[in-house]
């Protein structure tokens, strides 16, 4: 790895850490103590609007139905998820947030708001598009390898 490769592998070590551990904190000191940064991420996986299947969050999530059911479970019990029945296939199940769940989802999206505008703060069109490539490149290794 070349000394440029490598500060760019630091960095985004250190900004992945970052993020990480703000949010963290953030959502200690906040009224939704009570979650984990795992749930935290199934209920922005899960999606504000859209009624996903179990199986779609899961494969989101890379995580296997089994450990996504555990998740779900504690949500439930916590308040931010709900299971819903299709009405015309009543064995059909997805899954949705409820009020609790919607304010948490906009709280966290609202951070991940003012991280990108910060991101890019003062740059110009080609240097944003020049990121995107980057960012695209990245989610296609990782997809590679997942």
């Amino acid at each position: 790895m070349s000394r440029r490769e490598q500060e760019i592998n630091d960095s985004l070590v250190r900004i992945y850490t970052g993020i990480m551990w703000i949010e963290e904190n953030e959502l200690r000191k906040s009224k939704f103590s009570d979650l984990t940064m795992k749930e935290m991420h199934a209920i922005h996986e899960i999606s504000m609007y859209d009624q996903k299947s179990a199986s779609q969050v899961a494969k989101g999530l890379h995580l296997t139905p089994g450990t996504l059911t555990s998740t779900i479970n504690r949500l439930e019990k916590k308040g931010y998820v709900k299971r819903i029945r299709s009405e015309s296939d009543r064995r059909v199940i997805r899954l949705g947030l409820t009020k609790k769940g919607r304010i948490i989802y906009r709280s966290h999206e609202a951070f991940h708001n003012m991280m990108v505008k910060s991101f890019l703060k003062d740059l110009n069109q080609n240097e944003i598009a020049i990121i995107e490539r980057a960012l695209h490149n990245l989610e296609g290794f990782l997809k590679e390898h997942s």
